[in-house]
């Protein structure tokens, strides 16, 4: 197998056209996909509460392709526990947690660096192993076992690789559009490999950083992790094929299409909890109009589970306040109410029929 060359994509004959007519086709399908879907998050209301729930499902799937397997139910229970996290739950709100770190590193600095993607990996593995420093890292066939693919071994050519990926993704100058970009910066990023653990999931976050960096998106709310999960077999292949024949145009035209199914998927979810957020909006203000309030609207969608406790400091209510809205609101059946341990807790199970869609 030939040695991973440095980007823009190359072979030893030269630089590879990207931009094919295939390839062109799809792009223009992605880009009026992801703009519709930008243009709805601009303008809808209860946005925050919209991308936490898309989150929280990408943070799912993206584990689930590391074969970290969690329920909903499970992520739900364990976002409301006091309790300290373990197992799939952990994993899963760990990649959560470094998505909005991502996010947050992007809007303060307006680039992406290698460093700022070492961060992410830290927080999604729990460590601070950081970059490579030995090699005998090998990625093998699950099905064979067959050594598929070894990544570059050295640390020092390792961080050579890492540097030019990194101009490579802040390079704004070179005409080539940002999500064919897109496609070699992953496939590039899974090549080198570079840390010991979690290069999938963090691949798969620097898509998203890289969406927002580009202002295609303003909020983290398209993710690929979904159409990966769901066509893994292609995904795997088709990363080989680039390797192995330098094949370009099949990868970038799948990771195109992912971009354009998942806006509509991303675009169909936001609309459906939007309108849900609306129809219980009117209806408390309706059946229950002496709790009614926007905040209180807000609170119990910006949760799964809600506690007491959260409602008391969400509202700075007291706790016989927050008690009583809770238990109206589930006794007029906007919550359904469960006794976990010693609290009860108050679900919102409208908005995860949604979610779990």
């Amino acid at each position: 197998m030939s040695k991973l060359l440095p980007l823009p994509p190359r072979t030893e004959n030269g630089l590879v056209d990207l931009e094919t007519i295939k390839v062109m086709k799809a792009l223009a399908i992605a880009h009026r996909n992801l703009a519709e879907l930008k243009g709805y998050a601009e303008v809808v209301p209860n946005k925050n509460i919209l991308i936490n729930a898309l989150t929280l499902n990408e943070s799912k799937d993206s584990s689930a392709i590391e074969n970290i397997i969690t329920t909903h139910d499970e992520l739900f229970a364990a976002m409301a526990s006091n309790k300290r996290l373990l197992g799939a739950p952990k994993e899963v709100l760990n990649y959560k947690e470094a998505i909005w770190h991502g996010v947050g590193l992007i809007k303060a600095k307006g680039f992406l660096s290698t460093n700022m993607i070492v961060e992410i990996q830290e927080i999604i593995e729990g460590n601070k192993a950081g970059i490579r420093r030995q090699g005998g890292t090998i990625l093998m066939n699950e099905q064979t076992g067959e050594v598929v693919y070894r990544p570059p071994e050295t640390e020092s050519e390792i961080r050579d690789l890492m540097a030019n990926l990194e101009q490579y993704m802040n390079d704004s100058d070179d005409e080539i559009d940002p999500l064919i970009k897109l496609a070699a910066i992953h496939y590039q990023f899974e090549s080198i490999h570079p840390f010991y653990d979690g290069n999938g999931r963090t691949g798969r976050i620097i898509n998203i950083l890289y969406l927002v960096l580009n202002e295609l998106l303003d909020t983290p709310i398209l993710y690929l992790s979904k159409y990966i999960l769901e066509n893994r077999p292609d995904y795997y292949r088709l990363l080989q094929e680039v390797r192995t024949q330098k094949v370009w145009t099949d990868w970038i035209i799948y990771m195109l299409k992912g971009i354009s199914e998942m806006s509509v998927y991303s675009l169909k979810q936001l609309k459906s909890i939007n309108l849900l957020i609306e129809e219980i909006t009117k209806a408390i203000n309706e059946v229950l109009p002496k709790i009614y309030s926007k905040e209180l609207v807000e609170l119990i969608f910006s949760e799964f589970y809600n506690r007491i406790s959260s409602v008391e400091k969400g509202l700075n209510v007291t706790r016989k306040t927050a008690s009583n809205y809770l238990t109206q609101l589930a006794t007029a059946g906007f919550l359904e109410v469960e006794t976990k341990g010693r609290e009860k807790v108050y679900i919102n199970k409208r908005l995860i029929e949604i979610v779990k869609e």
